[in-house]
């Protein structure tokens, strides 16, 4: 991209019209030039400044609802008894053990730290370069951490449940002493001097770091610089994306568990595509500072494991604020894994799963579930609003978080280059004027109002994990969504169910998954390939 040098004038203002679906009389056309050129003298001095990534604008997204109530239950977790309490004398078979699980065998000390992250990163080896899910091993690090938690456990100080606990973390965060490469080729040897917050949350709770894992370039499908992510129950498949890595490497059991982003559908998709659990957060519970910025007001931080259980315990850890981002609410968390479902709302979209509309079996079946659990499900619509018009707002963010990029011309470097790919939606979005984000962000606002209004008949509701525009819809309203299996297809390929929670309320919303995990084995299947 190179600076325009020819003359705003009255045909210029003419063909911009069409752009942006107006249409100006000649007179108006030359009463508007010389503020117009004045536009752009300010925009080519906004140029000359230099920002990076990290820096936000001074408007900060408010999920809030008018009247809404933080929830304030104080509440200890409660979680259930742990499944497997011996360490098998075949090492190998603790890959697909639980966090819980592998927590208690480290806090009874049957096995190491050590041990375990040693167990993690041959598999990472060893399964890693098939599955393209690795960006970078930090091998390193894991070792001095793995250490650390062994020496203070065998000194009587635990941590909780993810003390000496290997994970993988999606290569948007920022690690100290690794690159930090986005998926995209032109950062892939930038180095970030910091840990991002995520990083340094975990490491207080005693977790390993044993991998950088793959997104697709600048949070976007499953292709990297390296090649296509794939998904452990059919390698001829990508893994989905953009938290590609994180699901695969989870699924194939290279992790007890990873971290990802969201953005619209990035846990969602490719948990969906690897069979694994998936947990998007409400907007403004876990800090995004130091991972890479693509939607100031959309971008969140979860977890994706084997279980809503894990999905639980490493939430907990990730959760509350650290003075650096200024969206992040500290609400309190209370999981329990024996709630009383007959105590919660639980809803369904009810015209997603209408017969008439060949519903999948799976989700029907999912339905059934609870019924059999003795719940009577309430059925609800989703607000009716022209959902899909206001979607530009990603657009238009994501353009200004990698600006640089388009007007350096180094978006030529990343590995998409088809029309629906960032490019182009970079360079297109230069054409959403700010009158329209801003109405666009107006509607946003009346959506949340609406979504407030159907929250108040259900505290959880089920829903196709694609049905609808519930995805985009969650994402613009910030409300937590935790996506798990829920079957397999005719081929073998994973299937999945979400659910959807009040603002804030990833306690019930957990526990009603775990609950239903209790009630399915979905969950505890794994691609064969990888339990040999």
């Amino acid at each position: 991209m190179s600076q325009m040098n020819e003359p705003i004038d009255r045909e210029a203002i003419r063909q911009a019209e069409r752009l942006i679906g107006l249409q100006f009389t000649d007179t108006e056309r030359d009463s508007l030039i010389d503020e117009a050129r004045e536009h752009l003298d300010q925009y080519q001095a906004l140029r000359k400044l230099s920002f990076e990534n990290s820096t936000p604008p001074a408007i900060v997204f408010n999920p809030l609802p008018l009247g809404f109530q933080l929830p304030d239950r104080i509440l200890e977790s409660k979680y259930g008894p742990v499944g497997r309490t011996r360490c098998p004398e075949d090492l190998s078979k603790l890959a697909f053990f639980s966090v819980r699980e592998l927590g208690e065998l480290i806090r009874t000390r049957q096995i190491t730290s050590t041990q375990l992250t040693s167990l993690f990163l041959d598999r990472l080896k060893k399964y890693g370069p098939e599955l393209a899910c690795v960006i970078t091993l930090t091998e390193e690090l894991a070792f001095r951490q793995a250490e650390r938690a062994d020496a203070e456990i065998a000194s009587g100080t635990y941590r909780g449940p993810l003390h000496g606990i290997p994970y993988g973390a999606k290569d948007l965060l920022a690690t100290r002493g690794y690159p930090t490469t986005w998926g995209a080729t032109p950062y892939q040897n930038q180095i970030i001097d910091r840990d991002a917050t995520v990083i340094q949350k975990l490491e207080s709770a005693g977790a390993v770091l044993v991998a950088k894992l793959t997104l697709g370039a600048l949070a976007w499908g499953d292709v990297w610089f390296g090649g296509t992510t794939r998904n452990p129950y059919d390698l001829k498949q990508g893994s989905s994306g953009s938290s590609a890595g994180s699901s695969a490497a989870t699924s194939a059991g290279l992790v007890p568990f990873a971290i990802g982003s969201e953005t619209w559908g990035s846990i969602v998709s490719p948990a969906t595509r690897c069979g694994v659990t998936g947990l998007r957060p409400t907007f403004g519970r876990v800090s995004r500072a130091g991972a890479m910025a693509l939607s100031w007001s959309m971008d969140k931080i979860g977890p994706i494991c084997r279980s809503a259980e894990d999905a639980a315990i490493v939430f907990d850890a990730l959760r509350g604020p650290d003075g650096i981002d200024q969206t992040v609410v500290d609400a309190p968390f209370s999981f329990s894994a024996q709630i009383d479902l007959k105590s919660i709302r639980i809803g369904y979209v009810k015209s997603l799963f209408d017969a008439g509309k060949e519903p999948a079996g799976n989700d029907l079946a999912t339905l059934e579930t609870f019924r059999q659990m003795g719940i009577e499900l309430i059925p609800i619509d989703l607000p009716e609003w022209p959902v899909e018009a206001i979607s530009f707002i990603l657009s238009a963010e994501a353009a200004a978080a990698f600006d640089d990029l388009t007007r350096d011309n180094r978006d030529d470097l990343l590995m998409r280059q088809i029309k629906n790919a960032w490019p182009n939606v970079f360079r297109a979005a230069r054409f959403i004027p700010a009158v329209e984000y801003i109405q666009a962000n107006r509607a946003r606002f009346t959506l949340i109002q609406k979504m407030h209004a159907v929250m108040q008949e259900v505290d959880v509701y089920i829903v196709p994990s694609f049905g609808g525009d519930n995805l985009l819809l969650t994402n613009l309203t910030g409300h937590p969504c935790v996506t798990l299996p829920n079957g397999f297809d005719d081929t073998g390929h994973p299937l999945s169910i979400s659910f959807i929670g009040q603002l804030y309320d990833e306690g019930r919303l957990l526990s009603v998954a775990n609950r239903y995990q209790g009630a399915t084995t979905f969950h505890q299947q794994h691609p064969l390939r990888y339990t040999r």
